[in-house]
């Protein structure tokens, strides 16, 4: 029997303590520590039970509690002091210049499919959400006027727990909203907010729930509401759930119905940020709102809405892109198309790599590259991957010119910092180190902090990750219904004095959780070592239809489980962010060996090196450009190479972790000849801090986004849209006009005043002869093209110097001359090119247009 009414019932704060709701119902408790300790210090048994959710706890705080703590004069001191804190953060203003919120609201909206926040907000599976909920928590510290945008998943993602013999099960726990850190957006009639749309032919409604990440809102959309048929509210039940169908549905809702969340909530941002492939479709519903509100052609919208749009790749397997069959995608757009004017095929040339093979499948990752004029990868390694990977949507370019550049990922310092290490920073670098832009500077600081003092707060942290591990690993064994024997065993795992080491993240084939598993002989040796013992704590998850995955973890505990093993090699279960936290804090080396170039960044040693830990790894995503040669930072698995036989490059790298740790990192940690602690390990701590630390930092890399990509999206915007929109429509036009006599382009004559051997310095002196037809010179921007030449006579990388128009020859082509200067010896190549130019165009590249000169070699004077 249903009920006819739903209600429910809190406890009653005392009007003292009413500014604990106001600190539960901000997300700016999970990286405050003294705010989530100051709720902990109330009732730590039912906080841990809470799984650190404080409108939980405070809702199942008995109501005496509550009424002792109003009359407690120094809790009510101290809850003052933390509250007034609070406002002075709320309070505080001042963003980045160019980026002053409008009257309407914020400047740029961030999509992304998952945020990894806080435990009690379990929207989240792994990296990608963990990273953008950390850019949502630097946008917040650095007043960036930002919102974003996502979905409510009723039971999120999986739970992992083990059965008896290490096989991995999944377990999905559905979320209460109303017990968590959210809170619906209400409309004029403070009613919760709804918002309906069109969806494969029939109506989907969805609600609004509203999450504070501290100065940023975080919006997410929910689809289980009485008005939707049972299907339909499942949309938005789990977390990269379900069947290809489903995924694209999420997709619609998160791109489609995320652009009308904010039109609803009367939010009309500049600016976009795709995090992923899976908002892609947000570019197309704003060229639909601005083609039916603004009465613009397809081409000046998407010209507006390009120009206006950031797209972050993280993926760099084919594979891992989300793909639709045409006929899944009919289902879903093909009236969608026609609102857009388009033909179906050209609608589907949108995300497909051969605009003219109609069996290609439909690809998001393409269809977000076309939609935007900033993309990129998430580390220097990964911006050339994704070039390779992407080549062909831009075809007639050399991989080098292909429009996708790289941020660097970073990591949200204050989340991630151990709250002991913290108060360490706070002595030597000034509180000021969690909200201060300038990275460099409060990194040089690191050097100052004394090395016995740094050790001993590093020991205490390693002592803390230890009994955590005991604790938790007793309560695997009690919820599978361990013996005795086991339960004393657990309690028993890990010596807090000897070396750690970690390894935790998604136990995808790649990541080669195994590596260690290819030799058990000498990984047996190191931990059963009583003179210079060696540990391991392993953690993560595999994809519930990853059983390859599986059978990894399983091997894996069955060696932990091993009697010679089971002291000092351990699997912990349930990988989420308190788990995380633990293991970044507490261990002496963080282990990472994917195989290059497979990981894109790799964000869980930037949050151990936060912490003095030091990183040992493969030469690929953030350690390719973070590691120094000379081992001052942490070490290197190899030397970047790449292998064509796996199975070879797996055996080599497994015996080169081997001797790394044997050689190098066990007889560093071990050394105290100088004094009862390990002084040249803490230096290669103290040199990664210093080094390392600002650049790997959440507030660099969204202040890298702001200069570099929010902040000239939102003056094209403004340029574009400025006088009624004018500027976009002529921009189109021009566009159409330069398609149009693009082919009639020609360059001849192309000559050089040199020898054929030049010195370092001189200048490279290029005239050619350029034919412009139904297009004036002010549309093209002619250029020399050079660079060193590899073995195979084409470009090894290139520099580009522009050419001006000199003189006309007598039958009408213009004679274009430029300088360039190649700066290193070698043997070098040039040619010349043709670009479009226009002054509201942000990159020439964008629009795949290039005309080479195709001469067989240049005519050489002197």
């Amino acid at each position: 029997m249903q009920p006819l009414h739903v209600y429910t019932v809190v406890p009653k704060l005392p009007e003292k303590l009413l500014p604990l709701k106001t600190l539960a119902s901000n997300l700016y408790f999970s990286w405050q520590h003294e705010i989530e300790e100051f709720f902990a210090q109330i009732d730590r048994e039912l906080w841990e039970k809470s799984e650190h959710n404080p409108v939980w706890f405070l809702n199942h705080l008995p109501q005496s509690t509550l009424e002792e703590l109003g009359e407690d004069e120094f809790f009510l001191d101290r809850l003052s002091t933390i509250a007034a804190g609070f406002e002075k953060y709320i309070s505080k203003r001042g963003p980045m210049t160019g980026l002053d919120a409008l009257d309407s609201g914020p400047v740029v909206a961030y999509f992304s499919a998952e945020y990894g926040i806080a435990q009690c907000l379990p929207v989240y599976s792994g990296g990608l959400g963990v990273l953008a909920g950390d850019h949502l928590k630097s946008a917040s510290d650095l007043n960036i006027p930002l919102v974003g945008i996502g979905l409510c998943y009723q039971r999120g993602f999986f739970r992992q727990y083990l059965t008896h013999d290490g096989w991995q099960q999944e377990r999905y726990q559905p979320n209460d909203f109303d017990q968590m850190p959210l809170f619906p957006v209400l409309n004029e009639e403070g009613l919760p907010l709804k918002v309906r749309f069109q969806m494969q032919g029939k109506p989907l409604y969805f609600r609004v729930w509203r999450a504070d990440v501290g100065r940023v809102p975080l919006f997410l959309m929910d689809t289980n509401i009485p008005e939707n048929p049972p299907e339909r509210r499942e949309l938005t039940s789990q977390l990269y759930g379900g069947d290809l169908e489903m995924r694209l549905m999420q997709e619609y809702l998160l791109g489609i119905g995320g652009i009308k969340a904010l039109e609803a909530m009367g939010l009309s941002p500049r600016v976009i940020h795709m995090n992923e492939g899976h908002s892609a479709f947000a570019g197309l519903e704003r060229i639909r709102v601005l083609m039916q509100d603004r009465h613009l052609s397809f081409e000046a919208a998407l010209e507006l809405v390009a120009q206006s749009s950031v797209f972050t790749t993280h993926t760099p397997v084919p594979a891992g892109n989300d793909r639709f069959s045409p006929d899944l995608m009919a289902r879903y757009f093909q009236e969608y198309s026609a609102d857009l004017g388009l033909s179906w095929k050209v609608f589907l040339a949108l995300g497909r790599e051969n605009t003219r093979d109609d069996a290609e499948h439909f690809c998001m990752t393409i269809l977000a590259l076309r939609l935007s004029r900033f993309n990129n990868g998430v580390s220097r390694l990964h911006g050339k991957v994704s070039r390779k990977m992407w080549a062909k949507v831009w075809p007639q370019y050399p991989e080098e010119d292909v429009p996708i550049g790289w941020v660097t990922n970073g990591i949200h310092f204050p989340t991630w910092v151990a709250p002991e290490m913290s108060v360490l920073f706070d002595r030597f670098l000034g509180q000021s180190w969690r909200e201060d832009p300038d990275c460099e500077r409060v990194g040089e600081k690191f050097g100052t902090i004394p090395d016995i003092e740094l050790w001993r707060t590093h020991e205490r942290l390693r002592e803390r990750l230890v009994d955590f591990v005991r604790r938790r690993l007793q309560q695997q064994i009690m919820s599978r219904g361990g013996r005795s024997w086991e339960l004393e065993v657990a309690d028993n795992v890990l010596n807090p004095e000897a070396l750690t080491i970690g390894f935790a993240r998604r136990f995808a084939s790649y990541k080669r959780a195994y590596l260690l598993l290819k030799d058990d002989d000498r990984l047996k040796r190191l931990v059963t070592d009583p003179a210079r013992p060696v540990q391991f704590v392993f953690a993560g998850k595999a994809h519930p239809r990853d059983n390859e995955g599986k059978k990894i973890i399983q091997e894996l505990i069955s060696l932990c489980q091993s009697p010679e093993s089971r002291a000092s090699m351990v699997f912990l279960e349930d990988y989420d962010m308190q788990v995380a936290r633990y293991l970044v804090q507490g261990c002496d080396i963080w282990l990472n060996n994917p195989r290059r170039p497979l990981e894109a960044c790799g964000t869980s040693g930037m949050k151990a090196m936060a912490n003095g830990v030091l990183n040992l790894s493969t030469l690929d995503g953030w350690w390719d450009e973070a590691w120094c040669p000379d081992n001052s930072v942490g070490w290197a698995i190899g030397n970047a190479e790449e292998y064509d036989d796996v199975e070879y490059q797996d055996f080599v790298e497994s015996q080169t972790l081997y001797n790394i740790l044997e050689k190098d990192v066990i007889p560093l940690f071990y050394d105290r000849v100088q004094g009862s602690f390990p002084r040249r390990w803490v230096q290669k701590m103290k040199q990664a801090l210093k080094t390392l630390g600002p650049v790997f930092n959440g507030h660099r890399m969204v202040e890298e986004y702001s200069k570099r990509a929010y902040l000239p999206s939102n003056i094209s915007y403004g340029k574009l849209s400025a006088n009624e929109y004018r500027p976009v429509v002529e921009l189109a036009e021009w566009r159409m006009n330069l398609l149009t006599h693009w082919g009639a382009l020609d360059i001849r004559n192309v000559q050089c005043i040199t020898a054929h051997e030049m010195f370092v310095g001189e200048n490279l002196e290029v005239s050619a002869e350029v034919k412009v037809e139904g297009l004036g010179i002010q549309d093209i921007r002619v250029e020399i093209y050079t660079g060193p030449l590899d073995h195979t006579g084409k470009f090894a990388s290139r520099s580009t110097f522009l050419m001006s128009p000199d003189e006309r020859t007598p039958d009408g082509w213009y004679v274009y001359r430029g300088k360039a200067m190649p700066m290193a010896t070698g043997k070098f190549g040039f040619t010349v090119r043709i670009l479009p130019h226009h002054p509201l165009l942000r990159d020439a590249h964008s629009l795949g247009l290039i005309f080479w000169a195709d001469e067989p070699a240049p005519k050489l004077q002197g």
